[in-house]
């Protein structure tokens, strides 16, 4: 029986999971609680008994955490929810930190 001589290697290929961020909602004056429960459900797709709640830390708290997501999808979902707040004109402030 004759052998080539290649050995095959095992390499080992580490993957590094992606940073996580939350994405962070900021209490104001002007924008309606109604308004944050819309956008929590439609673009952070929380059920309406998550969203209440998120909601109201948000009117108690002054913050509320939205989601935590890769960067990517951080930065779209607080995109879209600036851009709806901005033609409903309100001042709604969402920002992103890493975990």
């Amino acid at each position: 029986m004759e052998t080539s001589g290649n050995v095959a290697e095992k390499s080992k290929i580490k993957v590094k999971k992606p940073s996580l961020y939350k994405v962070i909602m900021h209490n104001d004056d002007y924008t309606t609680m109604e308004f944050v429960l819309s956008v929590l459900v439609n673009i952070f797709k929380k059920d309406v008994g998550e969203a209440n709640k998120i909601m109201m830390d948000v009117h108690k708290k002054g913050i509320g955490i939205a989601g935590i997501y890769t960067y990517d999808i951080a930065v779209t979902k607080v995109s879209r929810a600036m851009d709806l707040a901005k033609e409903e004109g309100f001042p709604f402030k969402l920002t992103i930190e890493k975990e």
